[in-house]
This record gives structure tokens, C-alpha cells and sequence, in this order.
């Protein structure tokens, strides 16, 4: 996962060539799954299953990996889910509002909605355990080089990670040119020594045929489903496809898989199956005894480069989507800096670079080795991609208006598939898999406490006196006017902002012009100037503004109102703007717990300390610091 720039499904907001961004996107998308050949096999035969590396086990679970790869990657996500672009934008955020869009009945919305927390909260688990996973493995290619030195892993590891996160507030971009050579290096090295090692044993090729995968369970009964726990490794990654869609396109990414990285991964795959159908005793890390003994050092280091790639991506992803979730109004407002004048997607957001910082060291100290993360890898992924097929029914049937007859057998498919992985997961609870779970929760509980606390407080925070009735009443009792305009923030259009009656009350005065502006987020990423603002004029100098930006815009309500001013200069009636002569008012609720008004009281202290911590309307909003008058307000919750 990446952050996303402005763009369509098609169309590069560069305009870059096709292989230009098909190469970018090796770099970027594919990072993640790019590193699975790591640690999966090693994982599979050594994780207590009781497999042995033999021709049945092997060629069995060669199969299950391919025919993963082939119906969870290519079929779902690269041929399915990638048409699912919301105006061009990908991701369980985009994809959840494009499917509330399909949906009228309230209830149901509010079904989907969760979902999307639900799924975002997995990712952010996630967003965790990738960086730690990958860059432990990598690393740990340093005890097949040089065992003396083996001590040397989780500290390297640490160092390698922690550098990446101090690194991010310098921004991604120059370090971004480099992903795409770079990965795709390290896709041509999987490739070479998968071949280097099919070579030696070509029976492996035999794989191909789902019979074998049957045949693992015929041979090792007391398997079950949960050898999918391990398998589920080999396509850790697919929901970053989707999530990048923005970015690179539909295109771009559905032929780097198809020509780059499927194959690099399928040969690398089925070398180290050649190897271990040769050698059984290389099952202790097959990925790095493939490679000849004078390429180890040089697969350590690139792999290690590799591994850096695919956290820095998962990283920019977690960005990306806590940006959407706050545009959506899940989270509490954060600082988010723009890192690139140049890419609108580069950004970065301090709090979630250390949260996520911290746990990641918590997992490398926690857990020492790949091996160990292994047992916790995966629930979430697959808890996603449940999510992900479920809310992808919703816009099958309701958006795209599939009929029932092609549809469900698809999603049927989609859905046993992904239901068979995430149950075969859930056994990882009890060894090291409460982690991302329990990360889940907490990230949900903040979140829908957050979403839930905004609608009591706007439903609280305004008046039902209408905006006509107070224009009415005011003509009765006329104040003070004063020159100049004046701009009110209301949570809601149809509602009254309380600072502008407590500012009639104490200063009893109004300015000339009086704008009541109501900021809204779109469930489209981008949206054109001219359909920005809707402007309501009334009698006696009042305004009422609509204003809409798309979940991956930023909120300039100055720059908005400046560029509507301007686009109607020349209309039959224009809208003069002056920054200069214009005063914000904003409202600084202080919340009163109540024990008959909206949540649980342990639910209001934590919206009220999340309110707290939230960044202010005024830095939110854009607005002029020297020209913003903020008035108190308590409000019961």
C-alpha cells in the first residue's frame, strides 16, 4: 500500500508511459507478497504440521501456493476488484463508500460501515506485523551466510526498521524513484534461482496440477484446513493491489503481475521445491540455500533492500488510509504534512509513523525471529480479504448491477475461498495471532467511538431554529451591523451554528455579510472546482455554503470560498471573497458526560480525551490564525 495521487483508473495523474508506471508499480505494489518467498515454505514444512518434505508434501503444497496465487490474486483482486475503483481510488475505505452508495436503507449502511472499520482496523494490525516479518527474515539470512554472527539479527533488524521510521518525515519521494529497479532486481533474482533450481529437479513442474494439492490431504490426514494458515503467506499483500489502485492504475498493476511478478514468483516457488525434493535438509531456509554459495551475501543484502521496500510501502499505506479515515470522520483530526509539492500523495503523519513504530519494535523484542511471527501473520490479511469479498458483493449486485446468475457464482467462490483461509487462521489466536486481533479491536473502539461521539455532538452542538427564522427575527430587533464578512462553521446544513448566536448574544453585533458554512466529506476521492460549493443566498447579507472535498483532498475552506469567488466573477451574481476582511468563528465544545444522552460513560470519557487530542477546526479547516475568534460552548453527550 502507497499513498494515492489524484487520478483515474486509467489514467497516470503524471501521464507517465505505461511501462514507466507498470515498472513503478513492481516497486511499489508488490513488495509486500514480493518478500512472502522468505519465510513460506520454510514456514510450512517447519510449523508443526507434521508435513514431510517429501514428493507428496512438497509438490502438494506447491500446489496449494499456485493455485492460491492464481485464484485469490489473479482471479479476485487483479480481474475483479480493481474494476472496483471509486473514481480511481482503491482501498477498503473507497471500496466501503462506493458500496453505501448502492445501498438507500439506513441500517444497512450501517452494516457496511462497520465492515469498513473492521477492515481498516486489520490493516492497521498489518500495517505492524509486514515491516517486522519481512525485514526479520531478510536479516536472518545472516545466520546461513555466517552463524557466529546469528546474535547480530534482532539488532540489526531493530536498527534497519527504526531508521526507516525516523527517515519518513523526509518524505518518500526520492527514495520512491528508486523502488521500481530495485524490486524489479530483486524479481529477476527470484526468478534466476527459481529456474537454477527447477533445473536440477523438473519434476517439480508437476505442481501445476491441482491434483497434487488434493493429494496433501489425502496423504496427511490430520491436516485439515489449518495448513492454510501457513499457506496464506504466500499471498500476504494482495489487498496492497488494491489499496495502490489510485496511484498506478488498473492497468499498470494487473500486467506487473501478469508479466513480472507471477512468474518470478511461481519459479522461485518451485525452485526451492526442487531443492527440497533433492535436498530435504534445506527446509531449515530454503530461500537462501537455493542460491550458490558465492550469491548468498549479495541475495542477503538485496533481499534486505527488498524487505525495506515493501515496509516503506506498507508505512505510506498506513498514511494514506488514516488521511481517508479522517476525511470520512472515523478518526480525530491529525497533523498530516505534505512532503512533495510535486505528489499530493506523499505525505506523512507523525502520530501514526510513531504508533506504528512502536509496535512494530514490540514485535521484533516480542517475537525474535520470522518463525515466531509467523504464527501471528496472516489473521488479519485474511480477516481483510473476508471483509474486502463481502462489501465487493454489495457493489457487484447493487453498483455494477451483475445479474444474479453471473454474480454469485463468483462470489460464492470469493467467499468460501477467503471464509476457508480466515478460519484456518483463527487458530493462530493462541500463538501470537491476539496481537493483530487485539490491535483490531482497540482500533475499532476508537474508531466507531470517535464516528458515533461527531453525530451526537453535531446533533447537539447546533439549533433547530432555522436559518430564515432567525433572519426574520432579527429584522424585529435589527443589531449593530459592522463592515465586513463573517464565516460560522456548522456541523450540519440544516442547523444553526452556536457561535453565531452566542456571538448575537454577547456582542450584539453582525457583520454585513454572514456565511453559514457546512464542510462535507464526498465518497469520491476528487472533485472538480466547480462542484465544490453550493451557495444559498439569502435576505439581509446571509449565505448558506455547502462545501465538499473528496476523501483524498485536503480541507482548504479558504482556498475553496476564493476559488468559488473567482469563478463567479463573472456571472450575473457574483460572490465577492476577501480574505483580508474576513472572521472566523469556531465553537470550542467542552463535553459533560450525561447519564440519559448518547453513549456509555466509559465510551464519552474516551470521545472526550479523543476530542481533546484531536487536532482544532481552525489548523483542520486551513484557516487564518490571526483571523479566527473561537467561542466556548459545553455540550452534554
Amino acid at each position: 500500500m502507497t499513498t494515492a495521487n489524484a487520478g483515474n483508473a486509467e489514467t497516470s495523474p503524471h501521464k507517465a508511459s505505461m511501462t514507466t508506471l507498470t515498472i513503478a508499480a513492481v516497486g511499489v505494489v508488490y513488495g509486500d507478497i514480493g518478500t512472502s518467498p522468505l519465510y513460506t515454505l520454510k514456514e510450512i514444512f517447519t510449523g508443526g504440521y507434521g508435513l514431510k518434505a517429501d514428493d507428496s508434501g512438497v509438490l502438494g503444497i506447491l500446489s496449494l501456493i499456485f493455485w492460491s496465487l492464481i485464484w485469490v490474486v489473479t482471479l479476485k483482486y487483479v480481474l475483479v476488484v480493481l474494476r472496483a475503483d471509486n473514481q480511481g481510488e482503491g482501498g477498503v475505505m473507497a471500496l466501503t463508500a462506493l458500496a453505501r452508495r448502492g445501498v438507500k436503507n439506513r441500517h444497512l449502511q450501517l452494516v457496511l460501515v462497520m465492515l469498513g472499520l473492521a477492515g481498516a482496523s486489520l490493516l492497521y494490525g498489518d500495517s505492524m506485523i509486514t515491516p517486522a516479518i519481512s525485514v526479520l527474515s531478510a536479516v536472518e539470512g545472516i545466520e546461513v551466510a555466517y552463524a557466529p554472527i546469528s546474535h547480530w539479527v534482532v539488532p540489526v533488524a531493530l536498527g534497519i526498521l527504526i531508521a526507516l521510521f525516523v527517515l519518513q518525515q523526509r518524505g518518500t519521494a526520492a527514495v520512491g524513484k528508486l523502488f521500481g529497479p530495485l524490486t524489479l532486481l530483486w524479481f529477476a533474482s527470484l526468478a534466476a534461482l527459481g529456474i537454477y533450481g527447477i533445473t536440477q529437479a523438473p519434476q517439480v513442474l508437476s505442481a501445476i496440477n491441482p491434483v497434487h494439492a488434493i493429494d496433501v490431504f489425502r496423504s496427511n490426514p490430520g491436516i485439515g484446513i489449518v495448513i492454510f494458515s501457513s499457506v496464506v503467506l504466500a499471498i500476504t499483500g494482495a489487498e496492497a493491489l488494491y489499496a495502490d489502485l489510485g496511484h498506478f492504475g488498473r492497468r499498470p498493476i494487473a500486467r506487473a503481475w501478469v508479466w513480472i511478478v507471477l512468474p518470478a514468483l511461481v519459479l522461485n516457488y518451485f525452485g526451492q521445491g526442487a531443492l527440497l525434493l533433492i535436498r530435504p535438509e534445506a527446509i531449515n531456509n530454503p530461500f537462501y540455500l537455493l542460491a550458490p554459495d558465492w550469491a548468498l551475501w549479495p541475495m542477503v543484502i538485496l533481499a534486505t533492500i527488498a524487505t525495506i521496500i515493501a515496509s516503506q510501502a506498507v508505512i505510506t499505506g498506513a498514511y494514506s488510509m488514516t488521511y481517508q479515515a479522517i476525511q470520512f470522520g472515523f478518526i480525530p483530526r491529525m497533523r498530516v504534512f505534505h512532503t512533495s509539492s510535486a505528489e499530493r500523495g506523499q505525505i506523512y503523519i507523525p502520530t501514526v509513523n510513531w504508533l506504528l513504530m512502536a509496535g512494530v519494535v514490540a514485535l521484533v523484542l516480542g517475537f525474535k525471529s520470522s518463525t515466531n511471527l509467523a504464527a501471528a501473520y496472516g489473521i488479519a490479511v485474511t480477516g481483510t480479504m473476508l471483509i474486502t469479498s463481502l462489501l465487493l458483493s454489495v457493489v457487484m449486485i447493487r453498483v455494477w448491477r451483475w445479474p444474479l446468475w453471473s454474480a454469485l457464482p463468483l462470489l460464492t467462490g470469493f467467499l468460501l475461498v477467503d471464509t476457508l483461509y480466515f478460519s484456518a487462521n483463527l487458530a493462530k489466536i493462541f500463538h501470537g495471532g491476539a496481537f493483530p486481533v487485539l490491535a483490531g479491536i482497540v482500533l475499532f473502539t476508537l474508531m466507531s467511538t470517535w464516528w458515533r461521539g461527531r453525530a451526537l455532538l453535531e446533533k447537539r452542538v447546533g439549533t433547530d431554529l432555522p436559518l430564515e427564522a432567525l433572519i426574520h427575527s432579527l429584522r424585529r430587533q435589527p443589531p449593530h451591523r459592522v463592515s465586513g464578512t463573517a464565516v460560522f462553521l456548522s456541523g450540519r446544513r440544516e442547523v444553526l451554528p452556536r457561535a453565531l448566536l452566542h456571538n448575537l448574544m454577547h456582542n450584539q453585533v453582525l457583520h454585513e455579510r454572514v456565511i453559514v458554512v457546512t464542510v462535507e466529506s464526498d465518497d469520491r476521492p476528487w472533485l472538480e472546482a466547480s462542484e465544490r460549493v453550493h451557495m444559498e443566498a439569502f435576505e439581509d447579507g446571509f449565505h448558506r455554503a455547502v462545501i465538499r472535498f473528496g476523501y483524498m483532498e485536503t480541507n482548504d475552506v479558504p482556498a475553496a470560498l476564493q476559488t468559488y469567488s473567482r469563478l463567479q466573477a463573472s456571472s450575473d451574481a457574483p460572490f465577492p471573497f476577501e480574505p483580508m476582511k474576513t472572521t472566523w468563528f469556531l465553537t470550542r465544545e467542552t463535553l459533560v458526560s450525561s447519564p440519559h444522552v448518547g453513549m456509555a460513560r466509559w465510551r464519552e470519557r474516551l470521545f472526550s480525551f479523543m476530542l481533546k487530542s484531536a487536532h482544532s477546526n481552525m489548523q483542520f479547516f486551513h484557516l487564518p490564525p490571526n483571523r479566527v475568534v473561537e467561542l466556548g460552548s459545553q455540550v452534554e453527550v
